[in-house]
């Protein structure tokens, strides 16, 4: 039986020391595109990017080699979905995965979808613009918690140069000057889940989806104007929860979306994944990798919504044991899953 699928593109950042290595033997058009492009830049391709001996912040980290690493590595696993198992209904991506998921719904070709992801990596070498840092706004069963949200709308209003960046399911990402930050870290109260520690700074990130990037926002129209822009084969759903159509998504909208507000107001995940499952009507969730850390994010927004009578993560955990409605790619035990045999 055919399932239908919602593909969600992750972030830049999504490639850690665990995927070293992973790309050396696999075979895929995009990545040979991405190589191409990059190659013809005289930097580094991201089969290379991926082969390095050891996995390093100055190469695998920093923004103009990580978003062409991690759209390469997505649009790599996309190639392998099981097109007999899964029918996909939609595409979505986080922050700087919605670049890839251009590329995924054919809105963009490989080439100009390379062209895109570079450059927009390529502003950020050697200028980081402030920073985000995470800070959960639900308990630890994945259910929202006033408390906390209060706690960091208040940080908010009392720091003007501190903005929400994306409002990621059951976490905040904020974004700032680095004083802001420095601020918000003293004044939120501190928490610890798991092995993690918050609030939590992201390294080498912009202050990306927030009034800091006007300036990235005015020089990405012109770097950029000579992209083709296209309907798109599948439907997209963007990081404002709008919806563009397959065959019919205005080709003029999209681009304007994608190098206007998407650089410098917030980007609304939770709001983009409960649009796409409500209005796209999925069985399943497939994250692509690298990586799988959008899992938990997905399983928030579910809860909040009831999804499926799924109402804490308790209940999401004991679905995802006896029936798998949230597929990683990144994971070893349900990529199988996903991938042609």
């Amino acid at each position: 039986m055919t399932r239908r699928a919602l593909v969600l593109c992750p972030g830049r950042g999504s490639y850690s020391r665990s995927e070293l290595g992973t790309l050396v033997d696999r075979e895929s058009t995009f990545l040979d595109v991405f190589d191409a492009h990059r190659a013809a830049l005289g930097r580094p391709t991201v089969r290379e990017l991926d082969a390095a001996e050891r996995y390093s912040a100055r190469m695998h980290i920093a923004g103009e080699h990580a978003s062409i690493l991690t759209a390469g590595y997505t649009l790599s696993d996309v190639e392998q979905i099981d097109a007999e198992r899964f029918d996909v209904v939609g595409v979505c991506g986080n922050s700087m995965g919605w670049y890839t998921a251009l590329v995924a719904a054919g809105a963009l070709s490989a080439e100009d979808g390379a062209r895109l992801v570079e450059t927009m990596g390529a502003f950020q070498a050697g200028n980081v613009i402030g920073g985000q840092l995470l800070y959960p706004v639900t308990d630890e069963d994945w259910r929202p918690d006033p408390t906390l949200q209060d706690a960091v709308d208040r940080v908010v209003a009392g720091n003007p140069d501190l903005h929400w960046s994306i409002r990621l399911g059951g976490q905040a990402v904020l974004g700032g000057s680095d004083a802001a930050l420095k601020a918000a870290t003293a004044q939120l109260p501190a928490l610890e889940r798991g092995a993690a520690r918050f609030p939590l700074k992201l390294p080498l990130h912009s202050a990306f989806h927030t009034p800091l990037l006007v300036t990235t926002r005015h020089n990405a129209g012109p770097a950029l104007d000579a992209l083709d822009w296209r309907s798109p084969r599948t439907p997209l759903v963007d990081g404002q929860g709008s919806v563009w159509a397959a065959e019919w998504g205005d080709p003029d909208g999209i681009r304007d979306w994608t190098l206007g507000d998407q650089v410098d107001c917030c980007f609304d995940f939770s709001t983009m994944v409960e649009t796409a499952l409500g209005e796209l009507g999925p069985d399943v969730v497939i994250l692509p990798g690298p990586g799988s850390n959008l899992g938990g994010a997905v399983a928030q927004v579910m809860i909040r919504l009831g999804w499926q009578g799924i109402d804490s993560k308790a209940a999401f955990l004991a679905r995802q044991a006896s029936d798998p409605i949230v597929l990683a790619m990144g994971r070893p035990d349900q990529r199988p899953l996903v991938v042609r045999g």
